[in-house]
């Protein structure tokens, strides 16, 4: 049986708080709690919550405790001295070293194929139920990734950052490449930045990563040392290594190959704070659809 891998370290700087437990249901529910309520009707019988160990009592009591009797929970804390050897943190960083730090931080707690999935991104019923599907049969050299299309994922109220993906005609990932300060344009035009800092424009339909990964347990190998890698070249007191770019290099070097699976389900998330209103009424559109119950207890 998969297991979910929940990156939830973030603090939330630009939304002001701990996002991961503020409620958007009717009774209370966070994203959290629809997020692992689709993973357990897919098939999935374990959540790894990648937290901060500074907040732990309070995910703890908040999101945790909320899941007793109904599926595994387990806990990891990303440090920002947990590095390989011989690398330790320069003085003054205070910054993580961003998603493949965070899943690196679980790799004690791996013992199957998992799937990776952001604390604060609402991914869908469908998309938990094809990530189950792949990973029942998932080989050691393989991987995958949820797609959706850029244009739904972007906010109202800000820039984000995105992984843009590169899919084949036979649905394989091709490369993945990480742009930040994604926006429209007063034309709307949509643009990003990329790595090297140059801005350009993104078709709004280009396939997005929305960090709902696949993986087989030997990927924690070969993060390892891509993680070395990076740390190698960009050691310092800003740079972070991303999940994406970790993939886009296993599949250059020929290492892994990755497909990315289309989803009915609608993303929905929040960066800002402005973006919860239509967070809470998208869900409330899902219950009067039927997808969810009105109370996930029931």
């Amino acid at each position: 049986m998969p297991s979910l891998i929940v990156l939830a370290a973030g603090m939330g700087s630009r939304y002001g708080g701990l996002k991961q437990i503020d409620p958007m249901g009717p009774n209370g529910e966070t994203v959290l709690d629809y997020s692992v309520y689709d993973a357990i009707r897919a098939g999935f019988d374990r959540v790894i919550f990648v937290i901060r160990e500074d907040f732990a009592d309070a995910f703890r009591e908040g999101i945790g405790a909320r899941f007793a009797g109904k599926i595994r929970v387990d806990y990891a804390f990303q440090k920002l001295d947990d590095l390989p050897a011989p690398f330790t943190p320069p003085e003054g960083r205070s910054k993580p070293w961003g998603t493949t730090h965070a899943v690196r931080a679980a790799r004690h707690l791996i013992d199957g194929p998992f799937a990776v999935i952001n604390a604060d991104d609402f991914y869908g019923r469908d998309a938990y139920a094809r990530a189950a599907g792949f990973l029942a049969d998932i080989s050691a050299d393989t991987c995958a990734l949820i797609a959706y299309p850029l244009e739904n994922t972007l906010s109202d109220h800000g820039q984000v950052n995105r992984g843009i993906c590169g899919v084949s005609a036979e649905g394989l990932l091709e490369s993945v490449e990480e742009f930040v300060k994604i926006g429209r344009e007063a034309d709307g035009r949509v643009t990003g930045e990329g790595l090297d800092g140059v801005r350009s424009e993104i078709p709004a339909s280009a396939p997005a990563s929305m960090n709902f990964w696949l993986f087989p347990a030997e990927f924690v190998q070969d993060l390892e040392g891509e993680f070395m890698e990076f740390l190698g070249k960009h050691f310092g007191m800003t740079g972070e290594s991303y999940i994406p770019t970790v993939v886009d290099s296993l599949i250059r070097k020929g290492k892994t190959s990755c497909r990315a699976i289309t989803t009915s389900s609608s993303w929905f998330g929040v960066t800002y704070a402005e973006d919860k209103d239509h967070v809470v009424k998208a869900i409330a559109d899902l219950i009067a659809a039927g997808e969810y119950p009105n109370s996930l207890g029931d």
